[in-house]
């Protein structure tokens, strides 16, 4: 699917690699902000999510990793200012069950998501694993 020709446009992560939506809320602040400053590193707001997300400063390795593929089976969305009838189109679009945005660290590979971040165990000895995932998200443009 070409970026920006879905409609509504949408933002289709790897749930598995999200522990919570609290990171996810701090990516979406920085795809507003570069959006305001009229300095997306990617060509969509939807797009700059996932690649905000991902803590990465390669865009195609964050749309690979987080985003989804023809084999993923367990995913979230995101949408900016949606509408009802974004989300009812939404709905249209996915095949599957909804479920409570709580359950999400149920499913999260920790696994995949020390290695995705680099996140050591000496770290989450002194924070939580929501808390590195979302410093590397915060921090990846000073380092």
């Amino acid at each position: 699917m070409k970026a920006g020709t879905l409609s509504p446009e949408l933002a289709f992560f790897t749930a598995t690699l999200v522990p919570s939506t609290f990171p996810v809320l701090v990516a979406a602040h920085k795809a507003l902000l570069a959006q305001s400053r009229d300095n997306l590193a990617t060509r969509t707001l939807h797009s700059e999510l996932i690649y905000n997300y991902s803590g990465s400063k390669h865009i195609s390795e964050a749309l690979r990793r987080f985003g989804i593929n023809e084999t993923s089976s367990y995913i979230l969305v995101g949408r900016f200012d949606a509408t009802p009838e974004d989300l009812k189109a939404t709905r249209g679009l996915i095949q599957g069950s909804e479920i409570n945005l709580e359950e999400l660290s149920k499913e999260a590979s920790q696994s995949l998501i020390l290695k995705y971040y680099k996140i050591t165990p000496a770290e989450l000895e002194v924070s939580s694993l929501e808390e590195a995932v979302t410093c590397r998200i915060a921090a990846r443009d000073i380092l």
